[in-house]
């Protein structure tokens, strides 16, 4: 694409791990210039956390899969004469990020008052685990743990199951995704008036956020969601809504009426209740499902389901997922490669844009990779 909407744009990364350089990832991706800065010798901390022992240029392949598209300068917060340069990059920049537990920016000089009296148009985005004030404040914000504490593990599996987290870092990659709505918000507002903001983030509120129906529902009714016996899918939702064994596999099954499904499936025994027990028998009519449907194979079930314009899809892991023809229509994949010639798959930036797809074949950079080239361009 000629000209990416956020071209022009100067963001500086002291974010690592995820939830940040997700944030970065997407801000390159829609063609702002992220520069991260990293500490000398070391980096960022997710360069060293791998990902089934894997690791692409003497990084983290999970290090790559963030960080691409992405400049690195290299600078010791603690040195006197470094924090000089780092004031003129913030002097030229728009965006800064970060995801330091609070107070860490501060200590260095450079929390949003520090920056802002550089430079008051920036737009300067801070992440943190639970906030900057109360007794969390100071807690570890991983992932998991937010995932635990905010209630989100016991959303998963079934009633009898111990709490289950998601199989994915899924605070980090909400919180990242919110910090850009939230930055790209305080751009539209600078625009407008010049002035720059200070966008703040928690990881346990994009947690929280996330849950809004559940968190309704047991404020509106003083209960906490109960999860299915059988295929539990969504506490909140009633039967069939769930995933099911087949006789060659598993299919998931929406929201669809229980006599029809009855009659889609020829499962007599599900014929017995009508759709006002779906929720109070809703362990029961799973019970059943599971049972019937255990007898036939997945396609078997979806054609049938799928002739009475039911919603129902086969279970696929990624092998088949990405030799299906729908996948490979998205043309969610792209090539990057690295500076020692090392070509990487990835996912492509999910957004088109006047209906094109927007890719970048830049890898991640090596620690200090652009220090010159950024003095050069803008600190001359």
């Amino acid at each position: 694409m000629n000209q990416l909407p956020l071209n022009g744009l100067t963001v500086l990364e002291f974010s690592q791990y995820l939830s940040g350089p997700s944030a970065g990832l997407r801000l390159a991706d829609l063609g702002a210039r992220v520069i991260k800065i990293e500490r000398p010798g070391v980096g960022d901390a997710c360069r060293r956390l791998s990902i089934k022992n894997l690791w692409v240029d003497g990084d983290s392949l999970l290090f790559h899969t963030i960080n691409r598209n992405k400049e690195s300068f290299s600078a010791d917060l603690k040195s006197p004469e470094d924090r000089a340069v780092i004031r003129k990059l913030i002097s030229r920049a728009d965006v800064l990020t970060h995801n330091f537990r609070p107070g860490v920016m501060e200590g260095f000089e450079m929390g949003y008052g520090d920056v802002a009296a550089i430079n008051g148009g920036i737009v300067y985005g801070a992440i943190s685990g639970y906030g900057t004030s109360g007794p969390w404040k100071d807690l570890p914000g991983q992932d998991l743990l937010l995932q635990s504490m905010s209630g989100l593990a016991y959303m998963t599996g079934n009633e009898k199951d111990n709490p289950m987290p998601f199989g994915l870092s899924i605070a980090d990659s909400l919180c990242g995704a919110q910090l850009v709505q939230g930055i790209l918000a305080a751009l539209v507002r600078r625009q407008r008036t010049g002035k720059g903001a200070l966008v703040e983030i928690s990881m346990m509120e994009s947690l929280l956020d996330f849950q809004f129906e559940f968190l309704t529902t047991y404020h509106s009714s003083g209960q906490l969601p109960r999860r299915s016996r059988y295929s539990n899918g969504n506490p909140l939702l009633s039967a069939p809504y769930g995933i099911y064994s087949t006789r060659d596999g598993f299919i998931a099954i929406a929201m669809v009426n229980i006599p029809q499904l009855a009659r889609a499936i020829d499962a007599a025994e599900l014929a017995a209740y009508d759709q006002g027990q779906a929720f109070s028998h809703r362990d029961e009519i799973k019970q059943l499902l599971s049972q019937h449907l255990v007898e036939q194979s997945s396609a078997y079930w979806l054609e049938r389901l799928h002739a009475e314009d039911m919603w129902a899809m086969e279970v696929l892991d990624w092998k088949r997922l990405t030799a299906h023809e729908g996948y490979k229509v998205l043309g969610m994949e792209q090539a990057v490669t690295t500076e020692r010639g090392k070509s990487l798959l990835t996912t492509r930036c999910p957004i088109r844009i006047n209906g094109e797809r927007l890719f970048s074949e830049k890898a991640a950079p090596r620690l200090g990779e652009d220090n010159e080239k950024i003095v050069m361009e803008l600190l001359k």
